[in-house]
């Protein structure tokens, strides 16, 4: 199997914690090729279709030059086994050309993961809106009133971006309402901004749990991300702590029904963000936690990715 990676540079991978790599790591063990390209060195030109400037690489084994580069072409994305979408957010102008040209490639017979179409219908943190009986109470909007009585009803809140990431741009604000008005017009912009607004909830000094799906299935085991110092936050990006644990029965239910409803929609790998079971996230563009549940908890979730990627090519 010839895999592609639409991805970062590989330059920048953290290895002993990025998952793309994880993936790779593991198709290299089981004999398959693997490509990587920028989601800039993909075009489509006329009587061409859509190709990419693409580097051969092969896995060294070692800490720091952990990859070769075997050759440099430009390849037709449909001429590789899978194509694998993993750019990280932000979900900006250029990520979302990307995927218009990665659905091209569907069409000219490319097998790509996630779905493109997928990626786009499923922006992460509105993709919640369809499954209310899990979700905390969430308002959103552009209205500055509609947020400001919506505090009042629920007393701490925590507003955040549509597009952020790593949790980026996430404000709690408590029952004294104390900075509300400037909060609203940092992310509001006078109405200009769509803003998400949810109920605070308290087990969030548990962690911010991330339970991922793969081909339907959850993984036994999700990723606590638990704020650390006088953080809310419990990304690891904003410094979280990550601790893997088994699900909770509530979060099993979640994955369950989502599963099977997202996977037949092209979503092969998505990354549940659950916190005291209300689900607050559904992450579809770059999921990530793959080397930390596997790092301490034994259970080899690259493994289950490629023997997932591999039953959906078959």
């Amino acid at each position: 199997m010839n895999i592609l990676f639409v991805a970062d540079p590989l330059a920048s991978f953290k290895t002993y914690k990025d998952t793309t790599f994880a993936m790779m790591r593991d198709a290299q063990k089981r004999g398959y090729s693997l490509s990587a390209c920028l989601p800039q060195g993909i075009r489509w030109l006329q009587g061409d279709g859509v190709t990419a400037q693409v580097q051969d690489i092969r896995l060294t084994g070692r800490a720091n030059d952990w990859f070769e580069v075997t050759s440099e072409r430009r390849a037709a994305l449909k001429s590789f086994d899978a194509v694998l979408m993993r750019k990280d957010p932000p979900f900006d102008s250029e990520y979302f050309y990307a995927t218009h040209l990665l659905g091209q490639a569907e069409r000219e017979g490319a097998r790509v993961f996630n779905s493109p179409a997928a990626l786009r219908d499923h922006p992460e943190k509105l993709a919640i809106l369809e499954f209310p009986q899990f979700t905390a109470p969430t308002l959103v909007t552009r209205s500055e009133a509609d947020i400001r009585n919506f505090h009042s009803e629920h007393g701490e809140i925590i507003l955040k971006p549509l597009d952020g990431m790593g949790g980026m741009g996430i404000f709690k604000v408590g029952r004294d309402g104390l900075n509300l008005g400037a909060i609203i017009e940092t992310l509001n912009q006078g109405g200009d901004q769509t803003v998400m607004v949810q109920k605070y909830l308290p087990q969030i000094s548990e962690g911010d749990k991330r339970v991922l799906v793969i081909g339907g299935e959850p993984v036994p085991f999700a990723l606590a991300r638990i704020p650390q110092g006088g953080e809310v936050r419990g990304n690891l990006a904003a410094g979280g702590k990550g601790v893997a644990m088994p699900l909770t029965e509530r979060e099993h239910e979640i994955a369950q029904t989502l599963g099977p409803i997202l996977v037949q929609r092209g979503l092969l790998l998505v990354g549940l963000d659950v916190i005291g079971g209300h689900l607050t996230e559904i992450n579809v563009t770059s999921p990530t936690c793959f080397q930390e549940i596997t790092d301490q908890q034994g259970c080899d979730v690259a493994a289950l990715f490629i023997d997932a990627l591999e039953a959906a090519l078959h």
